[in-house]
């Protein structure tokens, strides 16, 4: 009867601790995946501010010779492209091994860098308020980040093509296109070019790029760890979205630059960006899913913080 008992407590005991072995690993496996994600955007976005002020560089030695050249012709501006194609694939990368709530946010680092290497560098102005609005919006950032559902989904074709039909995200993507449709009316046929609308179709249009591009990257991921993604057709689709979308907001970005500066457009870009690609992670990948109250509201409070400030530190 000892004998039994004591067979069962040492089976249950070695049970109990096979599930907490594993637990403890999922948890490690998590986490590292989470750091390494999110490693792999801040690095991308410090390689994206040194390439917006050799950019800016390039250009204004160009504008100081006698002989004026194409930008394409400087040195300087093609380090400036390899450096931003080298921050945007680290950005990519980056969608395959943590949440769009963690990385979409860490793009302040890239607003915040090229700020302080314009002012150090380039010998921009520095004004007081850029501190206070920097030093917020990173705090913004810290939220986000910390507070936001640290649980890695494994995100898949099949787990894809299911999303895709959830009524949460139809519901969600009749809203936005509605809201697409009646923006583009207003720019086509009214030919109001506010920068709110402008960058308000960006935002709509980079929330279909964000969703497209964690699945394109953890797609990807998937395929490289040896369970072949890149048979299924939603891959394909995903990939078209994912272009289609980018070369738009590019185009509707651009004309914004082109009629309202920079100094206007990026941080104003920035936030609602950040806004929409979050919304677009929670209603189709369930980010806030199974996240507590505590979680989702200082999350939300870290997006409303860098919302604030953002545009006062530019």
């Amino acid at each position: 009867m000892g004998s039994s008992h004591f067979l069962q407590n040492t089976t249950l005991g070695g049970r109990a601790s096979r599930r907490e072995f594993l637990s403890q690993g999922w948890y490690f496996e998590n986490e590292q995946s989470l750091l390494f994600g999110i490693l792999l955007a801040i690095s991308g976005n410090i390689f994206i501010s040194i390439s917006l002020n050799l950019q800016k560089y390039s250009h204004l030695r160009l504008t100081q010779q006698v002989i004026q050249k194409p930008c394409y012709r400087s040195k300087l501006w093609w380090c400036g492209i390899v450096f931003m194609g080298i921050g945007e694939i680290g950005n990519f990368a980056a969608y395959g091994f943590a949440p769009v709530m963690v990385v979409a946010p860490l793009g302040s680092v890239a607003v915040s860098g090229s700020a302080v290497i314009a002012v150090l560098f380039l010998k921009e102005n520095f004004r007081s308020q850029s501190i206070l609005g920097g030093t917020v919006m990173l705090v913004g950032m810290f939220l986000l980040v910390t507070f936001a559902p640290h649980v890695i989904q494994k995100v898949t074709a099949r787990t894809i093509q299911s999303d895709l039909v959830s009524w949460q995200f139809l519901i969600y993507m009749i809203v936005e296109i509605v809201a697409f449709c009646i923006l583009l009316y207003f720019y086509k046929r009214k030919e109001a070019k506010h920068i709110v609308v402008l960058l308000t179709i960006v935002a709509l249009l980079a929330s279909m790029t964000i969703i497209s591009v964690k699945a394109v990257a953890a797609m990807l991921t998937f395929s490289v760890t040896g369970n072949m993604q890149l048979t299924y057709p939603i891959f394909y689709l995903m990939l078209i979205l994912m272009t289609s979308t980018c070369i738009f907001q590019v185009k509707f970005l651009n004309q914004a630059m082109e009629i309202y500066g920079s100094a206007e457009v990026i941080p104003l870009n920035y936030v609602l960006s950040t806004l929409s690609s979050i919304l677009a992670g929670a209603m189709f990948y369930h980010e806030f899913q199974g996240a507590g109250f505590l979680s989702s509201f200082m999350s939300l409070f870290g997006e409303e913080e860098e919302q604030h400030n953002t545009t006062r530190f530019k």
